[in-house]
């Protein structure tokens, strides 16, 4: 029988990774970036990204870099929670759309987030992601508005 500690614990990591997809998707930094511990990994090797990224700071600089600009939207699917006291391992299928703008394709990514989290002061934070991606759809880049005719 599930104890009310874990039901408490599996829906505060599930209201975590809500806010991750919201302020994301809202490009609220400040407080995307409180949702991570200072040692985090950020790991999109198994979606086409490079190597892991050690570090909080150097992982948010990755992401602003690649989506400051971009319109966003992620979306997150029951998870599955494995807890062991402070810690716990989350699997959640995702989907995200990124719109780059007009010099660049836009993506529609379906996948899963394999998340590591810890409890730090009673709160859990993300201590390392990784992304992998089933599949991506690739929509080209919009044309060049041509000029009026008339």
């Amino acid at each position: 029988m599930t104890s009310n500690d874990e039901i408490r614990d599996r829906l505060a990591i599930c209201d975590l990774k809500a806010r991750y997809c919201r302020l994301l998707d809202t490009k609220q930094w400040d407080a995307w970036r409180e949702l991570f511990t200072e040692d985090y990994v950020l790991d999109v090797s198994g979606s086409g990204g490079g190597p892991a990224i050690h570090g909080r700071e150097a992982a948010m600089a990755s992401v602003l870099s690649s989506i400051r600009d971009a319109v966003t939207a992620h979306q997150v699917h029951f998870p599955e929670i494995t807890l062991n006291g402070d810690e716990a391992l989350a699997v959640f299928p995702m989907q995200d759309r990124v719109l780059w703008g007009p010099a660049r394709p836009s993506i529609t990514g379906y996948g899963h987030y394999h998340d590591r989290l810890v409890r730090r002061h009673g709160e859990w934070k993300i201590a390392a992601l990784k992304l992998t991606r089933l599949h991506v759809d690739v929509a080209p880049a919009p044309a060049a508005p041509k000029g009026d005719a008339s």
